[in-house]
């Protein structure tokens, strides 16, 4: 995607996956229902960011997500957004699988092709591998996302590493988010780019309200003012 799509209207997907709004590897909590689980959830969210661009030009976002995990830690899903009006379809999907795991680490491998319906030109695929793990009221992450050299991205490659964290507030629904990444390559124009966001989560009545402040470290990369600082604000519910 990004590569493409955002030189029309913003590039193309945290720590916040509601506020910075990226496809979660099995990141929906899940109930125990034999050797295969079922998540999903849908999201809304004021502004699309993906690694601190705007890839709705600042507008309002739907992104609905469906997880099948199998009890061995292999797992499959599809994630979707609306994106900018560009040249082409303005729909964003996901198709990831994966595996995850680990109890006092836990670890994340897997891998995303980001499709573009009507735009097959833009669709490409990334790896991501991610290591979380919980010290004190704080879990804290990391993760690194690799994207091949390939024909949709300019026959360049891109590397993105960022940590994230939150903590939980006692005796309150209330966790403080945080994350800072780095990214270089194809999707930034060549040179490096620092993306950070800091906000808070609130479980209320079985949704998940969020609201976060997104910044990097330039004005625009994609289109004008694209990565520009802004509050994202988002109400999810998952299952």
């Amino acid at each position: 995607m990004r590569n493409s799509i955002l030189k029309l209207a913003a590039m193309s997907v945290a720590m916040s996956a509601l506020a910075v709004s990226a496809p979660a590897f099995a990141q929906e909590e899940e109930a125990e229902s034999g050797p295969i689980t079922i998540t999903g959830g849908i999201t809304g969210v004021s502004d699309y960011r993906f690694r601190g661009v705007s890839l709705s030009d600042k507008d309002f976002a739907i992104q609905p997500t469906l997880t099948v995990k199998h009890e061995s830690g292999f797992y499959v899903g599809v994630w979707g957004s609306n994106l900018a009006a560009n040249a082409g379809d303005d729909i964003e999907v996901d198709l990831y699988a994966g595996f995850s795991g680990g109890d006092t680490i836990t670890y994340d491998i897997g891998a995303t092709y980001y499709v573009y319906p009507g735009i097959s030109s833009f669709n490409y695929v990334e790896f991501t591998g991610k290591l979380g793990t919980t010290v004190g009221p704080a879990t804290i992450g990391g993760q690194l996302s690799y994207v091949p050299s390939q024909d949709n991205t300019g026959n360049t490659d891109n590397i993105y590493v960022a940590t994230n964290a939150a903590i939980a507030l006692p005796d309150s629904p209330i966790s403080i988010v945080g994350s800072v990444g780095l990214e270089d390559g194809a999707f930034t124009g060549g040179s490096s780019k620092l993306d950070w966001s800091l906000g808070l989560t609130a479980n209320v009545a079985g949704f998940t309200l969020g609201a976060s402040y997104v910044d990097t470290d330039r004005q625009s990369t994609f289109a004008f003012k694209d990565s520009s600082a802004g509050v994202v604000f988002s109400l999810a519910y998952f299952f």
